[in-house]
């Protein structure tokens, strides 16, 4: 990993944290912060609870932020039979496939793609600037400005598609995929970025824990796209171009991304039987039948503060 990192001034990005003696809310909205003084914020939500540390953020764009740890009690949902496999990708963000035979599309909107024409302009802008000059740091700040709504955009598209996805479910199905090394591809590292697969399973796994639902990510080594949903015939090989292919085995015709959703939550499901069955999670009963152990709940952390809602 190498020797830890510095911060320094000169970064775009600045923040620090303080504990919970070095802050205080004050009854007028206001927050102490030590060294600083009373500042007054622009609350996006009410706290949860009593915060325990406070980390301000200061974004490339010139904006302030306080950021908030909070504890938060899950709220679970009404239980539902209902499972997903959820596949990932680029032309659709995600195909989803469920237990009870239905398919979902969630559209990728390629939100920095829609901006790359307008970003391009002011970097070609901003290298007409003298570096080091006012009028280059302008610039530098409405570029700022342009990526930080694109990435507040993705953030809220994918936070609404996601709690629509943990409402409809119990349990989500998802692919352990290596972002990092699929954004070593150069010719789909942008595509890939864009689509923020690594953001979307965040979230996904956050508001499942959040509302009572479970999450499972299957093997990154399983062969979903070339494995048959139907007999389980695997391919040898199935290049990127191909969206549509028919099994040799049974003549089925698939849709590539659908299929892939249905391979996952196959995969999914068998591997929480068979979790289940080896780690002995049959509860001990007694002798009414009642199980023994009351259920736990775990206790979620999360983070609420004065950022604005996503755009």
């Amino acid at each position: 990993m190498g020797r830890p990192r510095m911060k320094s001034k000169k970064d775009h990005r600045q923040s620090f944290r303080l504990t919970r003696s070095g802050f205080n809310l004050r009854p007028n909205g206001r927050v102490f912060l030590t060294k600083v003084g009373e500042v007054s914020v622009r609350w996006s939500r009410a706290l949860p609870s009593t915060p325990s540390s406070v980390t301000v953020i200061r974004e490339p764009d010139g904006h302030y932020y306080l950021s908030f740890v909070v504890e938060v009690a899950p709220t679970p949902l009404p239980a539902v039979g209902q499972e997903a496999g959820v596949d990932m990708g680029i032309t659709r963000l995600a195909t989803v496939a469920t237990s009870n035979g239905g398919r979902t599309e969630v559209p990728n909107q390629k939100h920095l793609a829609r901006k790359l024409r307008k970003l391009a302009r002011l970097e070609r802008v901003k290298t007409r600037r003298e570096k080091g000059s006012s009028n280059r740091d302008k610039v530098r700040r409405e570029i700022a400005v342009v990526h930080n709504k694109v990435a507040r955009t993705r953030r809220d598209y994918q936070h609404k598609q996601a709690l629509a996805l943990v409402r409809e479910n119990q349990v989500i199905h998802v692919e352990c995929l290596n972002v990092a090394g699929l954004v070593r591809n150069h010719r789909l590292a942008r595509a890939i970025s864009d689509a923020g697969w690594r953001q979307f399973t965040q979230i996904i796994t956050e508001k499942a824990d959040q509302f009572g639902r479970s999450v499972h990510k299957v093997s990154r080594w399983l062969a979903s796209s070339k494995t048959c949903s139907d007999c389980q015939y695997q391919l040898e090989e199935l290049p990127l171009h191909v969206r549509r292919w028919t099994c040799p085995a049974c003549d089925a015709v698939h849709d590539r991304d659908h299929n892939a959703a249905r391979v996952i939550l196959a995969a999914g499901r068998a591997e929480r039987l068979t979790a289940s069955h080896a780690s002995g999670q049959v509860r001990r009963r007694e002798p009414g039948g009642a199980p023994v152990r009351p259920p736990t709940r775990r206790q979620g952390v999360d983070e609420a503060g004065s950022i604005p809602p996503a755009a």
